[in-house]
C-alpha cells in the first residue's frame, strides 16, 4: 500500500474543506484533501450553486410567458416559451463543472495535493484511501481537518427511489413533473417548490409544522404566503406525512391533516426535504476518539478543535447554522491556526438567505427574540413599494420590506431582516453592521447610492430614528 505523510489532512472537498486546503497552501503547509464526490462539495455539486441555476431559469421561464401575448413593458412575445428540462439540466450541469474545476485550479496553484476517493480513520490521524482505480493510500497526518459535511434526512417511511425524491434528484430531473408534492415547507422545500411551480408543475406542500419556514415571524414570510397563494401552490400545515402507495399506474402520498384524517394526494413526484443531518457514517469516526453532541455533530470549541488533539471539526458536521459561508469561514481559521496564527470563531452573527419567492434574508435577533432577551428595543420598517430602484424593476408590490431592530437606550443594531426580490444582495451589508457594533446613526450617515436596492436600509433605519425621506414618518 502506498504511503503518504502530510502536516495537514482534510477529509472532504466542501465549502468548508477546500477553503481549509487553498489557506493552508498559502501557509507553505503540506496539505492533502480528499473527497470522492466532486470538490466544491453539496454547495457547489448538488445544493448551492444548482439550485440557484435552476431558480434562476426559472423565473426567467415564468417572465417570458407573462409576455406571451401581452405587452408589460412594451415588450410582448408571440408565443409562449417552451421548456426543456434536458437541456436546463445540461446548462446547470456546465456551471457546475466550470467552478468545480475551478476550485481544482485553485487548489492545485496554492500547492495543495488533491486525493480522489474515500478516507476511512483507523486511528486519529491516520486513514486508507480507497481510490477510484481500486487501489489504496495510507496517510498518516499530523493535523487533520474533518469536513465531511451534511447529507439529506431520509425518511424511513419514504425512501428515496423512483418517484420518492431528495433534493439531489430533484435538481437533476430530465422532465417536468406535472404533480409535485413536496414534504417539508423549509428554505430548501419553498426553493425546489416554487421553483417547479414557475416552470409549470402543480405544487402541493404537507409541513409538520403551523408555518412555513418556521424559524422566521410571520411578518417576514407573508409576503411568501401571498405569492403561494396567488399562484395556487396548496399549502397544508400541521400535516404528517404517512407513506407513499401505488394504485395502477398512479401514486398517492398518504398523509395525516391537522384535524387528525387520514389523506392522500397524486403525485409525479414526491419531493422529501424535511432537513439536513451530519455526514458521520462510513468514514470512521468512532475509531478516532471524538466526542459527540447529542449523538449528532462531532463537539468543537470556539476555535473549532476537537477533543482529540490535532484534530478539528468545521462546517455541517459540527452542527448549526448549516451553512456554506459558516464552514468557508471556519476552514480559513483551522488552517491559520494550524501555521501557527492566533484565531477563534467568534462572529456577532451569522446570515442566512433564503432564495424562495420573494427571497428573505436575516442576520440577528427579530424583534420577538430581542425582547425575550430582555432588550428595550426600537424597530424601523421600509416597504419596498416605496423605492424608485425596485418599482423600476418591476419589484415592490410582493410586500417586501426591509425591517432592523435596535436597542433603544444607545441604538445598537441588534437585527435586520429583509423579504422581496434580491434582497439577498443587501446580506453582505447587513452582516457588516451586525459585525460593526453599528448604530442606528452609523448607517443613517451613511450616503447610500441612489437608486440601490441599498437604499432600502437607509430608509428603514431612518424609520427607527422617526424621520424617514420617502415614507411618512411613523406616529409616536
Amino acid at each position: 500500500m502506498k504511503q503518504r505523510n502530510c502536516q495537514l489532512l482534510i477529509v472532504g472537498g466542501g465549502p468548508g474543506g477546500y477553503p481549509a486546503a487553498i489557506r493552508a497552501g498559502q501557509l507553505g503547509l503540506d496539505v492533502v484533501i480528499v473527497d470522492r464526490d466532486g470538490l466544491g462539495g453539496t454547495c457547489l455539486n448538488r445544493g448551492c450553486i444548482p439550485s440557484k441555476a435552476v431558480i434562476h431559469a426559472a423565473s426567467k421561464f415564468e417572465d417570458m410567458g407573462e409576455h406571451a401575448g401581452g405587452d408589460a413593458l412594451g415588450i410582448s412575445l408571440a408565443s409562449a416559451p417552451t421548456l426543456d428540462m434536458g437541456k436546463l439540466k445540461g446548462w446547470k450541469d456546465g456551471i457546475v463543472t466550470k467552478l468545480t474545476g475551478g476550485v481544482a485550479q485553485l487548489l492545485k496553484a496554492a500547492g495543495a495535493e488533491h486525493i480522489s476517493g474515500w478516507a476511512k480513520f483507523n486511528g486519529a490521524k491516520t486513514c486508507v484511501v480507497d481510490l477510484e482505480d481500486g487501489s489504496q493510500i495510507e496517510i498518516n497526518a499530523e493535523n487533520v481537518v474533518i469536513a465531511t459535511g451534511s447529507v439529506e434526512v431520509e425518511l424511513p417511511f419514504l425512501p428515496f427511489g423512483d418517484t420518492v425524491i431528495g433534493s439531489t434528484q430533484a435538481l437533476d430531473l430530465t422532465e417536468l413533473p406535472q404533480k409535485l408534492v413536496v414534504v417539508g415547507a423549509g428554505y430548501i422545500g419553498l426553493e425546489l417548490g416554487i421553483a417547479m411551480r414557475k416552470l409549470g408543475s402543480e405544487v402541493t406542500f404537507i409541513e409538520a409544522a403551523p408555518a412555513i419556514l418556521p424559524i422566521y415571524d410571520k411578518e417576514i414570510t407573508r409576503p411568501i404566503t401571498m405569492w403561494l397563494k396567488k399562484h395556487k401552490v396548496d399549502v397544508n400545515l400541521s400535516c404528517k406525512a404517512k407513506g407513499v402507495v401505488t394504485e395502477g399506474k398512479k401514486t398517492f402520498l398518504e398523509y395525516e391533516d391537522a384535524k387528525g384524517t387520514a389523506q392522500r394526494i397524486e403525485a409525479d413526484k414526491i419531493l422529501v426535504a424535511v432537513g439536513r443531518k451530519a455526514c458521520l457514517e462510513g468514514w470512521g469516526v468512532e475509531t478516532m476518539g471524538l466526542e459527540l453532541v447529542d449523538g449528532r455533530f462531532i463537539k468543537v470549541d470556539d476555535q473549532c478543535r476537537t477533543g482529540m488533539r490535532g484534530v478539528w471539526a468545521i462546517g455541517d458536521v459540527i452542527g448549526e447554522p448549516l451553512l456554506a459561508h459558516k464552514a468557508t469561514a471556519q476552514g480559513e481559521m483551522v488552517a491559520e491556526l494550524v501555521a501557527g496564527h492566533r484565531r477563534v470563531f467568534d462572529p456577532v452573527s451569522i446570515a442566512a438567505v433564503c432564495f424562495t419567492e420573494p427571497e428573505i434574508v436575516g442576520v440577528g435577533l427579530t424583534p420577538d427574540e430581542a425582547k425575550a432577551r430582555g432588550e428595550d428595543i426600537i424597530t424601523g420598517k421600509f416597504p419596498l413599494a416605496a423605492s424608485g430602484r425596485y418599482l423600476s424593476m418591476e419589484a415592490g408590490s410582493d410586500g417586501g420590506f426591509v425591517r432592523v431592530t435596535a436597542r433603544e437606550s444607545d441604538h445598537v443594531i441588534l437585527g435586520i431582516h429583509a423579504v422581496g426580490t434580491h434582497v439577498s444582495e443587501l446580506s453582505g451589508e447587513f452582516a457588516l453592521a451586525i459585525e460593526m457594533g453599528a448604530r442606528l446613526e452609523d448607517i443613517a450617515g451613511t450616503i447610500h447610492v441612489h437608486p440601490t436596492l441599498t437604499e432600502g436600509f437607509a430608509e428603514s433605519v431612518l424609520t427607527a430614528l422617526g424621520h424617514p425621506i420617502h415614507i411618512s414618518a411613523p406616529k409616536k
